[in-house]
């Protein structure tokens, strides 16, 4: 027993000098404990993990020079040249004479456009109105090539021509969608402005689904405020990516103090489908009734009692499925295939879009009577191609 209280005694004073000596360590040398709690003690402002932010290809791009040179390349120089007659003036002296034999003169009358080759074929696409009467059509690349090109198809409707290019090893344009364009986002038209060359032009995209201007039968254009001068129609328009999205065809009429930055361009998905169209049949297939349309004005709204919606029949083609089916001039149409018809350019393009052969119904008004009647569809007459 006596063994054990020394025992216990021994420790008990080991561990107060341990304690002692630690002590007088720790406080003649403090970092020895600073040092250990630092290796362990977590930070006091620990960084925030880092954020994941969605990708933007476009933010932050400093140039387009990759998506011009991936485009341009398929971006075709258009020269046209045709014979023109005219009439001179009589001199003076013969008309002292009275009747006298007229004469003519004939001169080249030259113009300038551009197009897009976007198949290895040597398809290129145009505007109709850079190659409308041309007794010859010349393509130069941007590689300098030079080629007299063929005329495959022409759709006035759309402003659209499609040619031919026999020559091989040829660039060609990447199509992309023109159906999620958003307002605001990058375009860049390329062309040949002025027959200076081909240039490049940046802005971005004003509106979608522009219509009623004037410029063609079925208008559903991509205004833009990237420049589109004269020798750019028929040109390429091309998002950030180099990719097609519409071929430039106007800009309004720029006088002094007009409009300026506004420009017009056919969506690359209409394009596709005139050009599959002409490719395969020398033309564009569309559904046709054989009647006018024209929107309904304020004061006819009024008199026929309706607020919204219909249009009014201005013309009709005797021995036409309209004709047969007893409409007339004046008449008012409200729906078609059982759907309201809200405008004129509503009602044409989805008839055009019909299939002949078909059989469609239509609702109208013929002065306080209503009706309902079925047609069946035609092909729509070919527009006549003439010089513009």
């Amino acid at each position: 027993m006596q063994n054990t209280r020394v025992l216990v005694g021994f420790l008990v004073r080991a561990v107060v000098v341990g304690l002692a000596v630690a002590f007088l360590v720790v406080w003649w040398n403090p970092k020895l404990l600073g040092a250990h709690t630092a290796a362990v003690a977590p930070p006091v402002n620990p960084a925030p993990p880092p954020q994941t932010v969605s990708p933007n290809p476009i933010a932050g791009m400093q140039s387009f020079a990759d998506s011009v040179a991936r485009a341009s390349p398929a971006v075709v120089n258009i020269y046209t040249a045709r014979l023109v007659r005219e009439r001179t003036q009589a001199a003076p002296l013969n008309q002292l004479f009275g009747d006298y034999w007229p004469s003519y003169r004939r001169r080249v009358e030259r113009s300038l456009g551009s197009g897009v080759i976007v198949d290895a074929m040597g398809t290129i696409v145009t505007n109709q109105h850079v190659i409308a009467g041309a007794d010859s059509i010349r393509v130069q690349l941007a590689d300098g090539r030079i080629a007299d090109a063929t005329v495959v198809g022409q759709d006035p409707d759309t402003d659209l021509a499609i040619l031919d290019l026999e020559i091989g090893d040829l660039p060609i344009m990447p199509m992309g969608r023109s159906d999620t364009l958003r307002v605001g986002d990058i375009v860049l038209a390329i062309g040949n402005p002025y027959g200076i060359g081909q240039t490049v032009t940046q802005g971005i995209v004003s509106a979608t689904g522009r219509g009623q201007l004037g410029l063609a039968t079925f208008e559903n254009f991509i205004q833009t405020d990237a420049a589109i001068n004269l020798g750019n129609s028929g040109g390429a328009l091309i998002d950030a990516h180099g990719d097609l999205i519409g071929i430039n065809t106007a800009v309004l009429n720029r006088t002094y103090g007009g409009p300026e930055g506004i420009g017009f361009a056919i969506p690359v998905n209409l394009v596709r489908g005139v050009m599959e169209q002409i490719l395969l049949n020398g033309h564009v297939v569309r559904g046709w009734l054989g009647f006018v349309p024209q929107d309904l004005t304020d004061e006819q709204s009024a008199q026929v009692g309706t607020a919204a919606g219909g249009v009014t029949v201005v013309n009709i083609l005797v021995k036409s499925p309209a004709y047969e089916a007893g409409m007339r001039p004046g008449d008012l149409v409200t729906t078609l295939a059982g759907e309201p018809v809200h405008s004129a350019q509503d009602l044409v393009a989805r008839v055009s879009a019909l299939k002949p052969g078909a059989a469609v119904e239509l609702e109208g008004r013929h002065a306080a009577q209503t009706y309902k009647i079925k047609l069946t569809v035609l092909e729509r007459p070919t527009r006549p191609v003439q010089a513009q």
